[in-house]
C-alpha cells in the first residue's frame, strides 16, 4: 500500500485486528483491511517508545526504520504534520457538508457520500440491520407470529365462535328445519296476501350518482281485507292445522319410547307432535287440496288455492318437496338418537 508499513501489508486482517486489540483499538471489526493499517500505523508510529520493545512489533519497528532509512526513533516530521493534516482537512470538510445538507436536503447528502467515504461508511455502521439472511427470516416469522396472535385474539374477544356455535346449535333441531322450510314459502306467498305499497323516495346524490329510489312496504290495510285472510287460512289449515293435529295423535316415537303404565322414558326426549307424522300429513293435505281441488265442503275456496298455487315456489309441487326434505330429517334424526 502507497505509504503504509510493508510489515502491515503483509499481515491478515484477522492478524490485523488482534494487534489492533492488543494496543486498545476499539469498533474495528467492520473496518476494511487498509484503514486498520492506517491506524495501526498511526498508533505504533507515535507510540513507539512504549512499543518498539514488544516483541510482537519488532518486525514493524525494523520494516518501518528500512522504510525511512534512519533509526526507529528518527521518524520523518513532515510525512506525520501531512498526515495529520489530510485527516483535519477530511473531517472539517465533512463538518461543513453536514451543515450545508440541514439546509439544502437529501441532494447535499449523495455529495457528502460520495466526497467522505471513509464517514459515510461510519454513518451506515451504525444502522442496526441484520446480519445474516437467517436473521432476516428469523425476523420475519417473529413478526407473522406477533400478527397471527393478535388476530386470533381479537377474534376470540370477539365472540364470533361462541355466536356461531349458539347459532349452529339452534338451527340443528328438525323442528328449525320444519319452521325454515315454512319461512320459506311464507316468502313467496306474502307479496300475494300483502301486496307492497308506495310509502316514500330516497331522494337522489348526486355526489355519488345514485337516482331516486322509491320505497315500497306491505300494505298493512290489507289485513282488514277477506283478500287477505281467506288464502292465508287456506295456508295455514294445509300447512300448519291439519299437519300438527296429525302429528301430534300420529306421535310414532312417543309411543315408541312409551313403558309400563304409559310413563315415558326419562332418557328419552320426545316431540309433541311427530315431525315424520307432521311431514306425510302436509304432504296429503297439500296434493288433495292444491293439486286435486277438494274443498272440504265448501270449507276452502278454490279462488284462494289457485292464488297460493301461483305465489308458492313452484306451487304445490315445491311444498311436496318442503315436505320430503323434513320427512328425511325427522328420520335421520331418529336414526342419530338410536
Amino acid at each position: 500500500m502507497s505509504g503504509g508499513n510493508s510489515w502491515l501489508t503483509r499481515q491478515r486482517k484477522s492478524d490485523l485486528v488482534e494487534l489492533a486489540q492488543s494496543v486498545g483499538l476499539t469498533d474495528i471489526e467492520n473496518l476494511r483491511k487498509v484503514d486498520l493499517e492506517l491506524q495501526l500505523d498511526d498508533l505504533l508510529g507515535e507510540n513507539a517508545v512504549q512499543y518498539q520493545a514488544d516483541p510482537k512489533f519488532a518486525s514493524y519497528y525494523s520494516s518501518r526504520a528500512r522504510t525511512a532509512g534512519s533509526p526507529i526513533k528518527r521518524e520523518l516530521p513532515e510525512l506525520k504534520v501531512s498526515r495529520r493534516r489530510a485527516t483535519k482537512s477530511v473531517e472539517e470538510t465533512a463538518d461543513a457538508e453536514e451543515d450545508e445538507e440541514s439546509s439544502h436536503g437529501t441532494s447535499t447528502a449523495t455529495a457528502l457520500v460520495t466526497q467522505t467515504p471513509g464517514r459515510a461508511f461510519s454513518l451506515a455502521r451504525r444502522i442496526p440491520l441484520p446480519a445474516t439472511p437467517a436473521d432476516v427470516a428469523h425476523a420475519v416469522d417473529r413478526g407473522t407470529v406477533a400478527v397471527r396472535e393478535r388476530v386470533t385474539s381479537l377474534y376470540q374477544e370477539s365472540g364470533i365462535t361462541e355466536a356461531t356455535q349458539a347459532t349452529r346449535e339452534s338451527l340443528s333441531t328438525v323442528t328449525s328445519v320444519l319452521f325454515l322450510v315454512a319461512a320459506f314459502e311464507l316468502v313467496f306467498i306474502r307479496p300475494e296476501l300483502l301486496p307492497n305499497t308506495y310509502a316514500f323516495t330516497i331522494p337522489a346524490v348526486y355526489v355519488l350518482g345514485t337516482p331516486d329510489l322509491p320505497v315500497f312496504v306491505p300494505d298493512m290495510f290489507a289485513l282488514l281485507t277477506a283478500s287477505f285472510w281467506s288464502p292465508a287460512l287456506t295456508w295455514a289449515l294445509t300447512s300448519l292445522v291439519l299437519p300438527s293435529f296429525f302429528g301430534y295423535f300420529f306421535n310414532l316415537s312417543a309411543a315408541h319410547h312409551q313403558t309400563g303404565r304409559g310413563r315415558p322414558r326419562a332418557s328419552q326426549s320426545d316431540y309433541v307432535v311427530d315431525p315424520l307424522a307432521f311431514s306425510i300429513a302436509k304432504a296429503l293435505a297439500t296434493y288433495v287440496v292444491y293439486a286435486q281441488g277438494v274443498t272440504f265442503g265448501g270449507l276452502i275456496s278454490p279462488d284462494s288455492v289457485s292464488r297460493l298455487n301461483s305465489a308458492l315456489y313452484s306451487g304445490w309441487k315445491g311444498v311436496l318437496v318442503g315436505t320430503a326434505v323434513t320427512g328425511l330429517t325427522s328420520v335421520y334424526d331418529a336414526v342419530l338418537r338410536k
